[in-house]
C-alpha cells in the first residue's frame, strides 16, 4: 500500500519560457564542460576519468562532456517506490504526487522565553512521535535535531537514526559523518526497510569524499538517494536566483552522473536548497521569497529532466518565535514549492532558522501541509459538482440549501478543516477562553503524547539489533579516538 500524499492537478508554476529553461540547461552543461566540479575523493577522481571525463588531478577537479551528462540524466528513473517500516506508509515519489517532511535544526526551544537549548533524548522520542501522529507528514528528513544531551558528537547520527525507527514507522532518510552511513545501513536492513541516503554538495561546485562513499555505499544497499547543495545566493553561489540554479544544477549533476555511471537507473530526487545571503550581517537569510523564486525557478527546469524534486527551503523562517512571520513565511514558500511541482517539500518543525525547532510548530505545520495539499488537489467539474439541477430546485429567496442532501454529502468533501485554527465566531471564542491557534496545537500535542503509538513495533530481535549495531558504532569511533 502507498499513501496518499497530495495528487497535484493543476498545471505548474512557470515563471521561464521554454527558450529560458532551454538556455539554462545549457548554461549547466557549459559549466560542467568548461569549469568543471572538484572531487575530494581519488577514488572518484579515478572512476570517473575512466569513463570518460576530463580530470585535472593536482587541482581534483572534474569536466564533464555535455553527451555523458545528458546520457546518464536519462537513465533517472521518473518515478521510484520509497519502502517504509510500517507497508501503509510506503511511498511513490515522483509523477503528481506532493509529500511534506520535516526541517533540522540543532537544539529545541523554550516555549516561555523562546530561548534554544539542547533536546533530551526523551524530547527527542517525542519529537519522533509527534511527527509520526501527523496527518501530513510522510517522510523522515535525517534527524529533527542535531542530536540529543550527552550524546557524543560523532554518535549523533547512528543515534538518531536509532529512535526514529524505533518511534515511527514512515520512510526516514540517513545523512552521513565520518562513515556513520556503514551502521545506518545496517540498523535498517536489520529491521528489515529501506532508507534514502541524502547526498549533500558543499557549494560552490565541490563533493568532499564522505559524500562519494555514502553515495557508493547506498548503491550497494540497493537504497534510492538523494542530493542537495545548501548553497547561499551571493556567497556559495551567485546573488541572482537564476544563477543559482545554474550552480545547484551542475552541482547535482555532476554527482547524478557518478550515480549513474556506478548503477544504470539508480532512483535518485534532486534538492535545491538555496538561501539569499543577508548582505547586512553574512547569515543565511531563511523565509525571504527569493528562495522561493529561486525554487521555483529550479522546479521547472528540472521538471523537464522528469527526476524527482525535493525543496528544502520552505521549512526555515527567520522569527524565532512560533507567530505571524513564522506562518507566513512557511506559508508562501510551501505554496509555491507545491504549485511549481516539488515532489518532497521540508516544512514541519523549525522556528528559528536552523537554530531550533519544536513539535508544537509541527503540530501547527501540519494545518499548513494541509492546506496546500487541499489547494493542489485542484477541484472536480462534474454534473454533480456544478449543481445546476439543485440550483434550479432551490431557486431564489427563501430557497435554501442547508437542508439538501447535496450539501451533507460535498461540504465533508469540498471543505478542508484545519485541526489547530481558531475557527470559532466571536462570542463562541469568548465563552470558551478566547484560545489562539497556538493553544489548540498545546493540547492536540498533549493529546499525542498520551494515546500515539507506532503502528508497528520493534519486535525484541530487531531491538537487540539496534543495541548491538550501536555498540559497534560506539567501539569504532573509540579506536579512531573519537569518542
Amino acid at each position: 500500500m502507498v499513501v496518499k500524499g497530495f495528487t497535484r492537478r493543476l498545471r505548474p508554476l512557470e515563471l521561464l519560457t521554454v527558450d529560458q529553461v532551454q538556455e539554462i540547461r545549457a548554461s549547466t552543461l557549459s559549466v560542467l564542460e568548461r569549469t568543471g566540479v572538484r572531487f575530494e575523493s581519488d577514488w572518484a577522481l579515478d572512476f570517473l576519468k575512466g569513463n570518460g571525463c576530463d580530470v585535472d588531478f593536482q587541482n581534483k577537479r572534474v569536466r564533464f562532456p555535455p553527451g555523458l551528462v545528458e546520457e546518464c540524466l536519462r537513465k533517472c528513473p521518473s518515478t521510484f517506490h520509497l519502502k517504509a517500516r510500517d507497508t501503509q506508509n510506503d511511498l511513490q515519489l515522483g509523477g503528481c504526487t506532493t509529500y511534506f517532511s520535516n526541517a533540522a535544526a540543532m537544539n529545541t526551544i523554550d516555549l516561555d522565553t523562546y530561548v534554544p537549548r539542547p533536546a533530551t533524548r526523551q524530547e527527542f522520542i517525542q519529537y519522533v512521535t509527534v511527527l509520526d501522529a501527523l496527518e501530513y507528514f510522510h517522510y523522515h528528513n535525517c534527524s529533527p535535531y542535531f542530536g540529543f544531551k550527552d550524546t557524543p558528537s560523532i554518535m549523533c547520527l547512528p543515534e538518531d537514526l536509532a529512535l526514529r525507527l524505533t518511534y515511527s514507522t514512515k520512510h526516514t532518510q540517513y545523512c552521513s559523518s565520518n562513515d556513520s552511513e556503514v551502521f545506518h545501513i545496517k540498523m535498517l536492513k536489520a529491521i528489515g526497510t529501506e532508507g534514502t541516503g541524502a547526498l549533500t554538495a558543499s557549494p560552490p561546485l565541490t563533493w568532499y569524499g564522505d559524500q562519494v562513499l555514502q553515495a557508493r555505499r547506498s548503491i550497494e544497499a540497493g537504497f534510492p538517494v538523494s542530493t542537495c547543495e545548501g548553497s547561499m545566493m551571493g556567497a556559495t553561489a551567485p546573488a541572482t536566483p537564476v544563477g543559482s540554479v545554474v550552480s545547484s544544477s551542475a552541482e547535482q549533476m555532476a554527482i547524478i552522473v557518478l550515480v549513474q555511471l556506478l548503477h544504470s537507473g539508480h532512483p535518485i530526487a534532486v534538492g535545491h536548497s538555496s538561501f539569499p545571503m543577508n548582505m547586512s550581517n553574512g547569515a543565511p537569510s531563511f523565509g525571504q521569497i527569493d528562495a522561493s523564486i529561486s525554487n521555483v525557478l529550479f522546479n521547472q527546469v528540472w521538471r523537464s529532466y522528469r527526476l524527482p524534486i525535493f525543496n528544502w527551503t520552505p521549512g526555515f523562517s527567520n522569527s524565532k518565535r512560533m507567530d505571524f512571520q513564522t506562518g507566513y513565511e512557511k506559508g508562501v514558500a510551501g505554496v509555491l514549492a507545491a504549485l511549481s511541482g516539488a515532489d518532497m517539500i521540508f516544512l514541519y518543525g523549525c522556528v528559528s532558522s536552523e537554530i531550533a525547532a519544536h513539535p508544537l510548530q509541527a503540530v501547527l505545520d501540519d494545518d499548513v501541509a494541509g492546506v496546500i495539499g487541499h489547494f493542489i488537489e485542484g477541484t472536480q467539474i462534474s454534473d454533480e459538482t456544478l449543481a445546476t439541477n439543485l440550483i434550479d430546485e432551490i431557486g431564489p429567496i427563501p430557497g435554501h440549501y442547508l437542508s439538501t442532501a447535496h450539501t451533507r454529502k460535498w461540504w465533508k468533501i469540498v471543505q478542508f478543516l484545519p485541526k489547530v485554527a481558531d475557527r470559532l465566531t466571536y462570542p463562541e471564542w469568548e465563552k470558551t477562553g478566547k484560545k489562539s491557534c497556538i493553544d489548540y496545537a498545546k493540547l492536540r500535542l498533549e493529546e499525542i503524547l498520551k494515546t500515539h503509538k507506532p503502528s508497528k513495533l520493534l519486535t525484541e530481535n530487531q531491538e537487540d539489533s539496534l543495541r548491538q549495531i550501536l555498540e559497534d558504532a560506539r567501539e569504532y569511533y573509540k579506536k579512531k579516538g573519537m569518542i
